[in-house]
């Protein structure tokens, strides 16, 4: 009996713990990508954001391995509105130094990356945003875009609240 309430008070503070270390969230989320991302597969995220009166900062979210070659990435997000309103933006990050060291946080092989994508957005119209993200990845002098991404193993997407 006493090792179940101790076994339960740990398991609630380490929720209570894990939940207030990140107290600016209010989505995030991650979807696997299968071994090698295929440019024509979109990695999409239904949000319905809290309120249509506060800004919030987004973020496109990445994990990939040492197995991503390159030196940036290029992706293609678009934000789909209640009404039917989309935003289209080909976004360019870095993902690596020119040592070829990958740039983002993690000791293992893999590696997160939290890539701006917009700043003091205010969700207007009340209702599903969607967000749709895919690759938009070039070899250099090539014409024909990377046809399966290698490397990247999660794709993520994160609404925060404006930090003070």
């Amino acid at each position: 009996m006493l090792q179940n309430r101790v076994l339960l008070f740990f398991l609630m503070s380490s929720f209570v713990l894990a939940s207030s270390c990140d107290s600016n969230r209010v989505f995030d989320d991650y979807k696997p990508v299968s071994n090698k991302w295929h440019k024509d597969s979109v990695v999409s995220f239904k949000i319905n954001p809290p309120d249509s009166i506060n800004a919030y900062n987004l973020f496109v979210n990445l994990r990939n391995t040492n197995a991503y070659k390159y030196n940036n990435l290029f992706l293609i997000v678009e934000m789909v509105f209640p009404h039917g309103k989309t935003i289209k933006d080909t976004l360019e990050y870095r993902m690596a130094e020119p040592s070829g060291k990958l740039l983002g946080t993690g000791y293992t092989d893999v590696k997160e990356n939290k890539l701006w994508y917009k700043e003091q957005v205010v969700f207007k119209e009340a209702g599903t945003y969607t967000v749709n993200i895919q690759h938009a990845m070039r070899e250099q002098g090539k014409v024909n875009g990377v046809i399966e991404l290698e490397g990247v193993t999660d794709v993520g997407f994160r609404i925060e609240n404006i930090s003070n």
